[in-house]
């Protein structure tokens, strides 16, 4: 598969989580944040782990746990916390800086260099959130900034980390998914127990929300995510967080009846033009006397299957 297709696919994860706000709304029970992180990890990650049939083995069941609550179980509940303390145009833009702490922590444990053309394409795309997101007036709490920038550190390094521990030869993303996710809801469960107490009763509105969130914004984009970041530099896939926000505008323009002024549809130029800056390849220096090498050519999925004798 080509570097451009890898890109079309993965992206498809942040523009799935861009539906999560207006489904959030619309067809959940209100005030259940913590619930909803739960009800989108954990069934999905028990029905990958029931149709892979896959268990982690020795250095791995650590490794998973630890991805697992950085991608999913401490990045949910800060997440949740930032945007019930900020409005929620600010904990966008919180949030919009995780290609910088990418940027960062690549440098320090997968000897990715970023360019300047990579800062300047992150800086450029947190801008544009703003001027999507960001309302007159909104007011800052230090505890919600906090919870903001802690949540995006925690998804930051499990990016990072996804692509430097790789995964088990034989073991597939769809598998690697599965661990993540039931981990992190996992560790989600007893959180959401104590500060928001027993589940409450859903309706079949509430239902089939629960049902999109877990199977389409969660198994399947998240699949497509971790499959994209070991194919991808975790910078590159990462800038493609913004968008999310550009998404839940334009269904909220669409969908919901919000208006777009034109200060939201330069910020979405600027944020999109970003992140298609984001996935250019930096140029290699060229050999002495010679043309510059072909670019490598991504490496073709492995199957999502283990060996029959390791299923469990």
């Amino acid at each position: 598969m080509n570097r451009a297709a890898v890109i079309a696919l993965t992206a498809l994860a942040p523009i799935s989580w861009g539906s999560t706000y207006a489904v959030t709304t619309e067809f959940l029970p209100p005030d259940r944040p913590l619930f909803t992180g739960l009800m989108r990890a954990l069934p999905a990650g028990l029905l990958i782990l029931a149709v892979t049939r896959v268990l982690p083995r020795g250095a791995w069941w650590g490794k998973a746990a630890v991805l697992g609550a950085l991608n999913i179980g401490a990045f949910f509940p800060l997440l949740f916390l930032a945007a019930y303390r900020l409005p929620g145009g600010v904990a966008a833009v919180v949030g919009s800086v995780g290609p910088l702490f990418v940027a960062g922590l690549a440098a320090l444990l997968l000897s990715e260099r970023p360019t300047a053309r990579t800062l300047l394409a992150a800086i450029a795309a947190a801008f544009g959130v703003s001027l999507v997101v960001l309302r007159a007036g909104a007011g800052l709490d230090l505890v919600g900034v906090l919870a903001g920038l802690a949540s995006s550190a925690s998804m930051s390094a499990g990016v990072v980390l996804t692509k430097r521990w790789g995964r088990p030869e034989g073991v597939g993303p769809l598998v690697m998914t599965g661990w993540q996710l039931t981990a992190g809801g996992l560790l989600i469960a007893p959180v959401a127990l104590l500060a928001e107490g027993a589940p409450p009763a859903l309706s079949g509105t509430n239902i089939a929300g629960y049902l999109y969130l877990a199977l389409a914004n969660t198994a399947v984009a998240y699949w497509l995510w971790f499959r994209g970041i070991e194919r991808l530099t975790a910078t590159s896939a990462t800038l493609l967080g913004p968008l999310s926000p550009i998404t839940a505008a334009v269904i909220g323009w669409a969908a919901l009846g919000e208006a777009l002024t034109p200060v939201q549809l330069a910020g979405m130029t600027l944020a999109f033009g970003a992140t298609l800056v984001g996935q250019l390849q930096p140029r290699r220096p060229a050999p002495a006397g010679g043309p510059l090498p072909a670019p490598e050519a991504a490496p073709d999925a492995e199957p999502d299957a283990e060996p029959v004798a390791t299923r469990r």
